[in-house]
């Protein structure tokens, strides 16, 4: 086979080249730039829990309710910025109420998906991050999320994502059953914090410390020759398939 053959043999199929044009599609381009700066609150819903969420985390920041979060950052300005704690305490409440405790994972939604990036205004802690704020306010977070899950039983709902919220009440005994919730929604909260302690630690392990556990190989994360070796790897396969028929 000569160079220029082999180089033939190599390049990439064009996505135009590959598919028909005569069907009527709706124009697909995966890289496309916009006119204008697209706003990511055209992509939630305004009935969303994650709206909700944020705006009762607003809610219980103007009352006061978030300010020990804000006790371990320097107030003179100095050094390096940090992630809004805010925006941390949001990400998590949403994560714990949709099941998600695992720091990496939440990493991994705040890349791809829609409700996380709402919550975090685009900003993408890596796991890290997400983890030590988690154990360096654990207690305060402990109080908060029951606190959460107490307002939103309080406002009519019957489930915060996952967290059922148990709004039974017993007859001429309001005060008991109020004392028995509550302790409930203690329990929940401390198990899934404990929870998130536990898969944090797990994964630590597997992946190790520095590492998400989703990485691509070091020979594929470079996409100029990620293209050639997905191509030549195609390659191998036709050839490899051409010979098993002859």
């Amino acid at each position: 086979m000569t160079k220029d053959a082999s180089e033939r043999r190599i390049r990439p199929i064009s996505v135009l080249q590959a598919v028909p044009m005569a069907r009527n599609f709706l124009p697909y381009e995966e890289r496309q730039n916009f006119l204008l700066p697209p706003s990511i609150l055209e992509w939630v819903r305004e009935d969303s829990l994650e709206c909700f969420v944020s705006e009762l985390i607003e809610q219980l920041e103007a009352k006061g309710r978030l300010a020990s979060f804000y006790e371990n950052y320097r107030i003179d300005g100095w050094g390096r910025a940090a992630y809004h704690p805010r925006m941390l305490v949001k990400v998590l409440v949403y994560a714990y109420c949709k099941g998600i405790t695992s720091s990496r994972k939440i990493a991994q939604a705040l890349e791809s998906e829609v409700a996380f990036r709402f919550l975090s205004a685009n900003q993408q802690p890596d796991f890290r991050t997400v983890s030590d704020f988690r154990k360096d306010n654990l207690a305060k977070l402990q109080g908060l999320f029951v606190e959460v899950l107490r307002l939103c039983q309080a406002a009519g709902l019957a489930k915060m994502g996952r967290v059922a919220l148990d709004g039974r009440k017993v007859a001429g005994n309001a005060a008991l059953d109020q004392n028995r919730t509550k302790e409930a929604l203690e329990a929940e909260a401390k198990r899934l914090l404990a929870e998130a302690e536990r898969v944090d630690a797990e994964e630590d392990r597997k992946y190790g410390k520095d590492k998400r556990g989703d990485e691509l190989p070091e020979e594929l994360r470079d996409p100029r020759s990620r293209l050639q070796r997905i191509a030549a790897a195609y390659a191998r396969l036709e050839e490899a398939e051409r010979r098993e028929k002859e």
